[in-house]
């Protein structure tokens, strides 16, 4: 007798070690499918003319942090900051290989290099790569700290707020402190109305890239928590973070 049962508790026991391990399995299958779903979706943006980049005087309009936020939510600040870094990436290639405003040189250090050396090279590092790799580690953290005060929803709307503005808000700043009067420079405007000018860019594009941001990463965020992995729906590690 008690070897059955210690039989039958073995049997029982290997089933849920299988059950277990067979849904970590899908579990990881499933964030390297989303994973690679996110970089082909910015990649696309990238590369496919006005859909992510759309040139504004002075300066590129975007949506290609949308998908980085998501990456965020769903995956995790470390591949949140890697769907950024490709962010940052394609800007720096797009700023190289065919820039489309007077300001490419702010995101591309190749041609920074030429106009103003190392130093130069180093601040256009700085703004094309730090602040698209912190949109995927800045919206994770927000929606844990306000998700245990409002539901999903508004935590989603607010996360993908907070991504979007941490953009614009750090490319436009870095850009006021680094390359001020280069940057007036190549606006044809006076370096004392930068200021305005800064601050019309981030009030306006920030505004609306933020609003719908916030939009747009509600609604898909809300649509991707509803696939069933395992018979269960998928969790994002931002929701398994804050505790719920």
């Amino acid at each position: 007798m008690k070897a059955e049962m210690n039989g039958n508790t073995a049997t029982a026991s290997g089933a849920f070690v299988s059950a277990s391990s067979k849904g970590s399995d899908q579990s990881k299958t499933f964030e390297m499918v989303l994973t690679a779903m996110f970089l082909a979706i910015i990649l696309l943006m990238a590369y496919v003319p006005f859909l992510g980049y759309i040139p504004l005087v002075g300066i590129n309009c975007t949506i290609i942090h949308i998908p980085v936020i998501l990456g965020a939510l769903f995956l995790g600040p470390k591949k949140g900051g890697f769907l950024g870094f490709v962010f940052g990436l394609t800007s720096f290639l797009n700023n190289t290989l065919r820039p489309a405003t007077a300001s490419a040189f702010v995101f591309s250090p190749v041609i920074s290099y030429g106009q103003f050396g190392a130093a130069g090279a180093l601040k256009s590092t700085f703004i094309c790569f730090v602040p698209r790799i912190l949109v995927g580690i800045v919206p994770f953290f927000v929606y844990v700290l306000v998700r245990k005060k409002v539901n999903k929803q508004i935590a989603l709307a607010i996360a993908g707020f907070s991504g979007a503005f941490t953009n614009t808000l750090l490319v436009m700043g870095s850009i006021f402190l680094l390359y001020r009067d280069a940057y007036a420079i190549a606006l044809g405007k006076p370096a004392e109305v930068l200021v305005s000018v800064i601050m019309g860019i981030v009030t306006f594009n920030g505004t609306v890239e933020s609003a719908l941001a916030a939009f747009i990463v509600t609604v898909i965020g809300l649509v991707l928590v509803k696939i069933k992995l395992n018979g269960n729906n998928v969790t994002m590690k931002a929701e398994t973070a804050a505790g719920k």
